[in-house]
Order: structure tokens, then C-alpha cells, then sequence
């Protein structure tokens, strides 16, 4: 068992591991236990009751968070022709065409969080997809990342659009901010994005849908959420 630091068992002396606390006294405990030296991300885990070999057990969607993710997020666009300049005005951080695919593959270059492209480039896209995959950069549909509609789509993105999907432990992994947004605007987001979760609920899963649901900070312990309310 990897031996804890003095901060993140200080930490763990906060709060009872075992019970199950109400989202807002969850929150309030969570930003008492970022003790790092830097503005800790807030990760939200959740447990479902789901079977993910099954493709019609597959949980997955986007959200904007109300609040934001407290990351700058870094856009590139792959597009051609007027998509260029709608993407540069939307705010965009890297824009190009077949260029940026090549970049990618000769350059190893991975300077940005997310792409987005337009459904003409998907071919060309597509040529890297196994450099992509593994990263988790591939533009897909689903996530609102392969569309014509650019601008909205970085705009959403810059806002702090997410995208939250199952493993293949069924549990969703996903950030819902910072420590540095205290208590109230952490349960705002976290409200949003159970909500998507418990509306994403697919018809073939059966019996209890959410397991466990834990939030905790970059390096803090993880403090269990009661999720009657939903």
C-alpha cells in the first residue's frame, strides 16, 4: 500500500470515510482538505450500475458547466475554407487544415486539450485517429466536437463544456472545477452534470443506477456523496 503524505492525512482526519454526506457539507469539506500549493482541480467519480461491454449500456454526454472548469482550455480547429476565419473570431487557439494533421503526425505535437473539426476533414482526421484515441483527442459527433457549427462549438468548449463517459469499470471520471470556486459554485456544477448523468440512464440498465458517487481534489482523499436527492 503507497504510504500517504502528512497533508493528505491531515486531510483524511476532516471527515468520516465511511459516511455518506449531503452534497453541500460534501463541497464544504472538499475545499478544506486542498492543502497543496496550487489551485487544486475538484474530480467527481461516479459508480454506475451499468455493464459497459454491452453497447446499449454505453453513458456518455457532454455538459457546460455553470461555473465553468477553472482550465484555460486549449482549442485547435481542423477545418477548411471559411470555417477558418468563423473559428479564428469564435476564439479558437490553433486553426488549420490537412497542415495540423500533419503536424500532429510527424511533430508528435500536443499542444492543446481538445479538436474540433468539421465533418469535411474527417477523412484527413481520420488518418491519425490511432495517435488520437489513446489520448482521448478524437473528434466525435456525440461529444459535439465533429460539426459545422465551429463557432459555437469552441464558445461552448471555452465555457466549460464537458464531456463525461463510462469506463470500463463503469465509473465516470470527470473534473467539476477548482477549490479556488468554494463550496456553492462547485455544487452547481455538480448538480448540472448528475443531472445529465441520471437522465442519461440507458433503458437496459437494471437495479441500483448509481453505486457510489465520491468527489475529492488533486491530491486529497475521496469523501463519499449521498445521492438520494437524485
Amino acid at each position: 500500500m503507497a504510504k500517504r503524505g502528512k497533508k493528505y492525512l491531515e486531510s483524511a482526519k476532516l471527515f468520516d470515510k465511511t459516511t455518506n454526506y449531503q452534497p453541500a457539507e460534501a463541497f464544504d469539506l472538499v475545499t478544506k482538505t486542498a492543502k497543496a500549493n496550487f489551485d487544486e482541480s475538484v474530480e467527481l467519480a461516479v459508480r454506475l450500475g451499468v455493464d459497459p461491454r454491452h453497447a446499449d449500456q454505453q453513458v456518455r454526454g457532454t455538459v457546460v458547466l455553470p461555473n465553468g472548469t477553472g482550465k484555460d482550455v486549449r482549442v485547435l480547429v481542423i477545418t477548411k475554407g471559411d470555417k477558418i476565419k468563423e473559428a479564428e473570431e469564435a476564439g479558437a487557439d490553433f486553426v488549420g487544415s490537412e497542415e495540423m494533421v500533419e503536424k500532429i503526425q510527424t511533430q508528435n505535437w500536443f499542444d492543446f486539450d481538445v479538436i474540433i473539426t468539421t465533418p469535411d476533414m474527417m477523412g484527413q482526421v481520420g488518418r491519425i485517429g490511432r495517435i488520437l484515441g489513446p489520448k482521448g483527442l478524437m473528434p466525435n459527433p456525440k461529444s459535439g466536437t465533429v460539426t459545422f457549427d465551429v463557432a459555437d462549438a469552441v464558445k461552448e468548449i471555452k465555457a466549460g463544456k464537458v464531456e463525461y463517459r463510462v469506463d470500463k469499470q463503469a465509473i465516470i471520471n470527470v473534473a467539476i472545477g477548482k477549490a479556488s470556486f468554494g463550496p456553492e459554485k462547485l455544487k452547481e456544477n455538480f448538480d448540472v452534470i448528475m443531472d445529465a448523468i441520471v437522465k442519461a440512464k440507458p433503458a437496459a440498465s437494471k437495479g441500483r443506477y448509481l453505486k457510489s458517487v465520491t468527489v475529492s481534489t488533486t491530491m486529497g482523499p475521496g469523501i463519499k456523496v449521498n445521492t438520494s436527492d437524485f
